[in-house]
C-alpha cells in the first residue's frame, strides 16, 4: 500500500485530471471514476472519462474527458463496506 503523506488535485479547464496520493483505482467507466487516496474515498463524475496514465508506485493519477465534480467521500475502512455493498447489490 502506498504510504505517500501528500495529496493534490488539478483539474485543467474541466479537460485534464492530475490528482497524487492515489492508493487504488476502485472502478472506472465513462462517466465516472472512483479512486481511494491517502484522504479517503473520491469520485470523479463527468462524461467521456479515460484514464491516461496511473503509477500506483507514485500515487500518481491523470485522466481525460470532461470533469462535472470531484467528490470526498467519508466512510469507514476506507472504502472497504463499499464493496460488501456492492457485492450484496449483485447478489440479490
Amino acid at each position: 500500500m502506498n504510504e505517500q503523506v501528500g495529496h493534490s488535485a488539478a483539474i485543467y479547464g474541466r479537460k485534464q485530471l492530475i490528482m497524487e496520493g492515489v492508493q487504488h483505482v476502485d472502478s472506472f467507466n465513462e462517466s465516472e471514476i472512483t479512486l481511494e487516496t491517502n484522504m479517503g474515498m473520491v469520485i470523479l463524475k463527468g462524461e467521456g472519462l479515460h484514464i491516461t496514465q496511473l503509477n500506483l508506485e507514485t500515487g500518481s493519477i491523470e485522466a481525460e474527458g470532461f470533469f462535472a465534480s470531484l467528490q470526498y467521500v467519508e466512510g469507514k475502512g476506507k472504502g472497504k463496506g463499499k464493496g460488501k455493498r456492492l457485492l450484496g447489490r449483485i447478489l440479490k
